[in-house]
C-alpha cells in the first residue's frame, strides 16, 4: 500500500476496530501520530467509556518515545494528561500530522474537549476521516480551524462510517449483533470450539451489553451460565427466545443475582434495549436475520464433525472488517 494519508488513517481504523463494542456507549476511535513525514510515534485508540480518548493516549505515547523517562508516563487521568501536555509540549508537535477516525470532541465531560487540546499543541495537521455526528461533541474541527490548525476531513470516510456504524445506530435506537462461533468447516457444536483468547472476548462483550438473546433450545440442551467471569464483569440481563415459557429454574443462568431474565418471542422487546447481543447457531440467525445489524463470526482453525446449517438459509454478507484474537479469526458482517 502506498505511504500517505490512506496508509496512516488504515492504522488508525484497524486499531479502533481491536476495541469495537467494547466502548459502549461511547464510539471506537483510533489515532495515529507521524513527526515529518513518515515517522509513526504512536497507533492507539480509545478503550473504554470514561478513559482517555484515542487523541489523548497517542498523544501521551507519542510524547514518550521521545522522552521516555518523563513524568507523562505515572499519569493515566485524562485532565492531568491533558494540562500536563499543553504546559510541557515545547512545541513537540508542531511538524506532526494526527490521523484520527472520527472528529475530535469539542466538549468536556468524563474527559476533556480533545480538539480543545489539539488547538494548544499546534500540530502541523489534523487528518480527519469522518465528522462526529454527536450533537454534544460536535464542533472540533471549527475549533481546529479557528487556532489556524490545518484540518482535512474526509480520508476513508467510508471505512470509517462502518466502523462508527454501531455508534450510530445505538444513539438513534437500538444496535444489534448476532455472535456465532464456529469452526472452519462452519461446525458450531462439539463441546469448546474457541480459544481462551476468544473467550475471554465474549465474555468482555457480555459486560458491555444491554441484553444478551439466547434461544431456548440452547437454554434447555446446554444449561448455560452466561456470566463474564472471565473478565471479572457484569452478567447481562438475558431474553430467552421461545415459545414455550417452561424452564428448569436450576438453570445456572436463573441464578445470577441482581439479572433479569424475559422469556418471549416478542422482538419487539429487543428495541427496549440500545445495545444488544444474540448468541446461537444457525437456527436461531435464520429466525432472527430481519433484526440483526451486525454478525460477529469467531472462526477457529480447526475441523470438526458435528451440526452444520440444516436449513435453506439464503443471506448475504458483505466483510466489513477482519482481525484475529489469540490463534482465531473475528469477521465482521453486515447484512447486504
Amino acid at each position: 500500500m502506498k505511504i500517505n494519508d490512506k496508509f496512516f488513517m488504515k492504522l488508525a481504523i484497524d486499531e479502533a476496530w481491536k476495541y469495537q463494542f467494547l466502548t459502549y456507549p461511547n464510539p471506537s476511535v483510533g489515532c495515529v501520530i507521524v513527526k515529518a513525514d513518515s515517522e509513526i510515534l504512536s497507533i492507539e485508540a480509545h478503550k473504554q467509556a470514561g478513559q482517555a480518548h484515542a487523541e489523548v493516549n497517542a498523544l501521551k505515547t507519542a510524547f514518550l518515545k521521545y522522552h521516555p523517562n518523563d513524568v507523562l508516563k505515572t499519569l493515566n487521568d485524562s485532565f492531568d494528561i491533558h494540562d500536563y501536555l499543553k504546559r510541557k509540549h515545547n512545541d513537540f508537535f508542531n511538524d506532526c500530522t494526527i490521523y484520527v477516525t472520527l472528529e475530535p470532541c469539542n466538549h468536556v465531560g468524563k474527559t476533556p474537549s480533545c480538539a480543545q487540546l489539539l488547538s494548544e499543541l499546534k500540530p502541523k495537521r489534523v487528518v480527519i476521516a469522518h465528522e462526529d455526528v454527536n450533537k454534544e461533541a460536535k464542533g472540533g474541527l471549527e475549533t481546529l480551524e479557528k487556532a489556524s490548525v490545518k484540518c482535512e476531513l474526509g480520508c476513508m470516510k467510508k471505512e470509517a462510517y462502518e466502523l462508527l456504524y454501531p455508534f450510530i445506530k445505538w444513539n438513534s435506537g437500538s444496535f444489534i449483533f448476532y455472535k456465532m462461533a464456529q469452526t472452519i468447516n462452519g461446525t458450531i457444536d462439539g463441546g469448546k470450539i474457541s480459544s481462551n483468547h476468544a473467550l475471554a472476548y465474549v465474555h468482555a462483550l457480555r459486560d458491555r451489553i444491554d441484553l444478551l438473546v439466547i434461544g431456548g433450545n440452547t437454554v434447555r440442551v446446554d444449561k448455560p451460565i452466561l456470566d463474564a467471569r472471565h473478565v471479572i464483569g457484569r452478567a447481562p440481563n438475558v431474553m430467552i427466545y421461545s415459545k414455550r415459557k417452561i424452564f428448569d429454574k436450576d438453570i445456572p443462568l436463573f441464578k445470577v443475582p441482581n439479572r433479569e431474565v424475559v422469556i418471549s418471542n416478542d422482538l419487539f422487546k429487543l428495541l427496549d434495549y440500545k445495545f444488544v447481543m444474540i448468541e446461537g447457531g444457525y437456527n436461531l440467525l435464520d429466525k432472527l436475520k430481519e433484526k440483526v445489524d451486525f454478525l460477529v463470526l469467531i472462526v477457529t482453525p480447526k475441523m470438526r464433525a458435528g451440526l452444520n446449517i440444516e436449513n435453506n438459509m439464503d443471506i448475504d454478507f458483505e466483510i466489513i472488517h477482519e482481525n484475529f484474537i489469540g490463534k482465531d479469526k473475528l469477521i465482521y458482517l453486515k447484512r447486504k
